[in-house]
């Protein structure tokens, strides 16, 4: 990769950058720290992905196999967490920082030096989130959420996660004033925001979500700390406090994230499918996402004993997302209506993506039903729900852009069968680890235990079969994909390898530069194109 490893020589200006380790630790250069951003992503997806497998082996059979019920909560917690916060949104900001500025005709990001703070606080706050494993009393073991009582109960380990999410919740704050800063002020001449590439929308919106939900976060784990160390009783009833009052909270910060971690998917979904039907409508549909994601977050919260007017209030808003996120998924098929279309890799994720999110979304107004979802609640029904839309949504638009753009990254054209046969594989194993779990889900199966009775056991064996060929086939992407791409192995790519293709990237050459578009680019009246 040009912004990765230096296999192609010397550029005409890469005028003096530096090497070695400084380049990477002193990086300002959004290309090496959004190129940082991915891999760091990808090795807490391996991590989050051992947990998820060794959840999956303890759930191949009923009775208790490798783990106990202890350690069985300390891997679900840690996998939801890692996921979350070390996983998907890292690669999404991994995708901002490379693709941003080239999009927009900037010479880097706003805050060069902030950029990088914002990557390197994510590394203490991983190896801690990490190690919480080898404290005393083990990693937190309360779930993802991290719902009081839970937390006040659990070992140091849950200080550890705490001051971690804290400073990842920094590092997200100070890349969203970037990207937003950046979206603002640094847009070449003559490319106003509604002639900007769809990715930067999803972007922007997205970096507003997290600057306010972030303290929101910050707010809930700051008052369970001070329960837990300093005599406040904020969740404590015996205080005056309230549990529930921390799931109010911590899902006022976790629906917007949950949008989050897709909206900037659906920003990458629609650079892929090409010439795309309904552009404004597709701004204002996320703009709409956006704001009506403030107003759900108690759909998670039908069995606390709300007032059934609450429940009647957040099951219509919920069901009112599904309007603008249809506008979207209607806009992706008109753009694809009796077009000519070839099915690379990209397009397949893309294509994939559509059909497996839309799935997840189903299920998801299925369980904003409150009297279905008192049902439903913490079932695997549920655990089916969001990982149709985080790992099929999410990290599908993720896969589908690293084939996409890879090749302006490094130079280099990955394999086309090899991308198909991790599509596919991906694709197969995700349906057979995920589907059955909305009929363990329909049947009674509750989340987050380490046995279960004998009804349940063939779906449990199915889904564990099928998580480990899904965790191959993402080593497979690593060690055959990713790799050959890194060290320039492979077809040399053009300036522009898909025909379709609109957009300032496609106007530098392969790979990047390390240095582009330092005096602002002359665009056409498309705002695509530079001339002259």
């Amino acid at each position: 990769m040009s912004a990765v490893l230096d296999h192609h020589g010397h550029h005409a200006d890469d005028h003096g950058h530096p090497h070695g380790w400084r380049r990477w630790l002193f990086a300002t250069n959004h290309k090496d720290i959004g190129t940082m951003y991915l891999l760091f992503s990808f090795a807490m997806l391996m991590v989050g992905g051992v947990l998820a497998l060794g959840i999956r082996a303890e759930l191949f059979q009923p009775g208790l196999q490798f783990v106990n019920p202890e350690l069985f909560n300390q891997f679900t917690t840690m996998h939801g967490l890692i996921m979350v916060f070390g996983a998907i949104m890292p690669a999404f900001v991994g995708f901002a920082n490379w693709m941003i500025p080239l999009q927009i005709g900037a010479a880097d990001m706003a805050f060069a030096r902030m950029n990088n703070l914002s990557f390197w606080l994510l590394i203490p706050a991983a190896l801690m989130l990490v190690g919480s494993f080898f404290m005393p009393g083990g990693a937190p073991a309360a779930g993802w959420t991290l719902y009081a009582p839970l937390t006040l109960q659990m070992g140091p380990s849950m200080d550890a996660g705490i001051f971690a999410m804290h400073i990842m919740g920094a590092s997200s704050i100070m890349g969203s004033i970037n990207i937003i800063v950046t979206i603002l002020n640094m847009r070449a001449p003559g490319m106003t925001l509604m002639k900007m590439p769809l990715f930067c929308w999803t972007w922007l919106i997205t970096a507003y979500l997290l600057i306010a939900v972030m303290p929101v976060l910050a707010g809930a784990i700051t008052m369970t700390l001070t329960d837990r160390h300093f005599g406040t009783t904020f969740f404590n009833p015996a205080g005056g406090g309230d549990p529930v009052m921390y799931q109010h909270i911590f899902w006022f910060f976790g629906h917007p994230e949950v949008y989050i971690m897709i909206l900037p998917a659906f920003g990458i979904v629609s650079a892929i499918i090409p010439a795309l039907f309904g552009y404004t409508s597709m701004v204002y549909a996320t703009g709409s996402i956006a704001i009506l994601s403030f107003i759900v977050w108690a759909h998670h919260m039908y069995t606390t004993g709300m007032p059934v007017t609450g429940q009647l209030f957040f099951m219509y808003a919920t069901m009112l997302i599904a309007v603008p996120t249809g506008v979207k998924i209607f806009n992706w098929i008109a753009t694809m209506w009796r077009g000519s279309m070839t099915f690379e890799t990209p397009m397949l994720f893309a294509v994939g993506f559509l059909f497996v999110f839309s799935m997840g979304g189903f299920t998801g107004l299925i369980l904003a039903m409150a009297p279905v979802d008192i049902q439903l609640q913490d079932t695997y029904y549920v655990v089916a729900h969001f990982h149709y839309v985080l790992v099929a949504g999410s990290l599908y638009a993720l896969f589908a852009g690293v084939y996409y753009w890879g090749p302006k990254w490094t130079g280099v054209m990955y394999s086309e069968t090899r991308g198909k046969i991790h599509f596919w594989g991906s694709l197969i194993f995700f349906n057979i680890t995920f589907f059955p779990m909305h009929f363990l889900g329909l049947a009674g199966m509750p989340r987050r235990y380490a046995d279960y009775p004998m009804q349940f056991a063939d779906f449990n064996m199915i889904a564990s079969i099928g998580a480990f060929g899904f965790g191959f086939m993402q080593v497979y992407f690593f060690l055959f994909v990713v790799v050959p791409m890194m060290r320039g192995k492979g077809e040399p790519a053009p300036q522009k390898p898909w025909e379709a293709a609109e957009g300032l990237e496609w106007e530098v050459p392969s790979p990047a530069p390390w240095h582009t578009f330092e005096t602002p680019p002359k665009l056409d009246a498309t705002a695509t194109r530079v001339v002259g």
